[in-house]
């Protein structure tokens, strides 16, 4: 089947799919010797010689996954165009393997974010229809009521008229200070969906984090900016 060159990039871990737009219009990437601008030129896969700056992709590279704890205040992009900081920057001279993030955390958000050169695995975690769950804790500032969870609970409109589906939210804690800690589970992940979720239900977010993706969870020894190798077990679980 044939696919548009900038998937094939995303899907071999070489990059983002906006990341790898942008390589290929700079002309750093090749298809069987001839240099190809345009992103959605379309390739069977397997079938050509596709490189990055002279690079082989889909070669004899070792696939590897790391579970990084993204801090507040970090891009997850490769890089940023405006030099904000990047997970990029994070691994930075410290991992060999050419890896891109696995979905993304919010600039304002932190948490587990999975990182991977495995284009299989990349496609598998961030296609829709795998429905992967991800679970995040999220500190909230407003007055609590009962109804308010059934409006997080619910179906909101995002405002470019998307209709979330109906998720498990639950109350870990309210504090006496108007504050409360829930647990969202969700199988979808439109961009800023919790914080537009408790807009709708007038709560403010304070804090919010990824803990866990599929049955993976955070690793409590990382503090933020720190990361690790995934497990065999955990990369069986998240198959």
């Amino acid at each position: 089947m044939m696919e548009r060159l900038q998937n094939i990039l995303s899907h071999a871990g070489v990059a983002s799919r906006r990341h790898a737009a942008e390589l290929i219009e700079s002309g750093r990437v090749t298809v069987d010797g001839l240099v190809v601008k345009e992103p959605g030129a379309r390739f069977e896969p397997g079938g050509v010689k596709i490189k990055v700056d002279g690079r082989l992709v889909g070669g004899e590279e070792k696939k590897r996954t790391i579970m990084l704890y993204k801090p507040v205040g970090v891009v997850s992009t490769m890089s940023d165009p405006f030099g904000e900081k990047t997970v990029g920057d994070l691994i930075a001279g410290q991992i060999a393997e050419r890896l891109v993030p696995v979905g993304r955390l919010d600039k304002e958000s932190e948490g587990m974010l999975l990182m991977s050169n495995d284009g299989e695995l990349v496609n598998r975690l961030t296609h829709p229809r795998f429905e992967h769950e991800k679970t995040y804790e999220v500190k909230v500032a407003g007055r609590w009521s009962e109804e308010k969870l059934k409006i997080l609970r619910g179906s909101v409109t995002m405002p470019d008229g998307y209709e979330t589906r109906p998720c498990p939210v639950e109350v870990e804690c309210v504090f006496e200070n108007n504050t409360a800690r829930l647990v969202f589970k969700l199988r979808e992940g439109r961009k800023r969906q919790i914080r537009y979720m408790c807009s709708a239900a007038h709560l403010v977010v304070l804090e919010l984090k990824r803990v866990q993706v599929g049955k993976v969870r955070l690793d409590s020894a990382l503090k933020p900016g720190e990361w690790r190798d995934l497990s065999a077990q955990e990369l069986e679980a998240l198959q």
